[in-house]
């Protein structure tokens, strides 16, 4: 997902996470049911977004009370395994049955229930950056204009891939790009005000501050106290509040964002060693290689040789 910069040149961290992670919609899938019915999905490495057109449903995942969404409701799922029915008692079945790899709708007995989802997936091997610091689930209701916003969308561009006309996979690719914004942005929005992880923090006004100074200077040898500065909070309650909301300390996330970046970047033909660690801030090849070492498992030779 390459997304343009803005006329100010502010780098807001969630687009620039999107952008080297290479966030995109590969699958866009459509459900309609009556009666009773319950399907099930495994967890795997994707952002899930779905969207009621018609009627109701419950959603169920491990540890939560089920959740009923109604027409209009919109929902992410992360990494997490889910249970999608008509009644949360009910037995369910293996739903992938159903999503074959040329089959993007399915039917169960009618319509009273209309549901489209879609799938976010990451080009590169750092998905665990985003899904780790994202909720498991989050509902966005009806009365919020993101879900309305989303439910269109997912309509035009279901309805795209309908027609198949002249010029329909360009229009699908960049519905699926504003898609991918739009949902995550509406969780950001809820996630703030539960007070919820990293995407609340990116919406919070002094965190935030701090956050768009990493993604937007990533190779600055930040301190603690410096981004403290740019929050214009003390550096304890800084790093307290930090480390409370985003799991943790800020030093830290800076380093895991460096190599989140670096592991990108070396997954081109055109990047060295030499070039991606002075690009994250990396002062020595050996440093560099030995923090990507402890952070990956292996060294970043080995890493751009897969």
């Amino acid at each position: 997902m390459k997304l343009s910069p803005s006329s100010n040149n502010a780098l807001d961290p969630l687009s620039n996470v999107l952008d080297v992670l290479g966030a995109r919609v590969t699958r866009l899938t459509r459900m309609e049911a009556a009666g009773g019915w319950a399907l099930a999905f495994p967890a795997i490495d994707r952002l899930k977004f779905v969207t009621l057109l018609r009627g109701s449903q419950w959603m169920t995942l491990p540890g939560r009370e089920p959740q009923l969404l109604r027409e209009g409701d919109a929902c992410l799922i992360g990494r997490a395994e889910y249970v999608v029915a008509s009644d949360p008692e009910m037995t369910p079945i293996n739903g992938q049955t159903f999503y074959g790899a040329n089959c993007d709708a399915a039917r169960f007995g009618g319509d009273d229930t209309i549901g489209i989802g879609g799938s976010v997936t990451f080009s590169s091997s750092n998905a665990d950056f985003l899904l780790d610091r994202l909720p498991q689930f989050l509902v966005v209701p009806r009365s919020s204009p993101a879900s309305e916003t989303i439910a269109t969308i997912l309509a035009l561009a279901s309805k795209e891939k309908e027609r198949e006309i002249m010029g329909s996979e360009v229009v699908r690719a960049r519905l699926a790009d504003v898609l991918v914004v739009e949902a995550i942005r509406a969780c950001a929005e809820f996630a703030e005000q539960a007070d919820i992880g990293w995407l609340g923090a990116v919406s919070d006004l002094r965190l935030g501050r701090a956050l768009r100074a990493i993604h937007e200077d990533v190779a600055r040898p930040w301190t603690a106290a410096q981004l403290a500065k740019v929050a214009g909070m003390s550096r304890a309650a800084f790093s307290a509040e930090f480390t409370r909301r985003i799991g943790q300390p800020p030093l830290s996330y800076l380093r895991a964002w460096r190599l989140a970046i670096a592991r990108a970047a070396l997954k081109r033909d055109d990047a060295t060693v030499a070039i991606v660690a002075n690009k994250v801030g990396y002062a020595s090849q050996s440093a560099f290689a030995h923090a990507f070492r402890r952070a990956f498992g292996r060294s970043p030779k080995a890493e751009a040789r897969s």
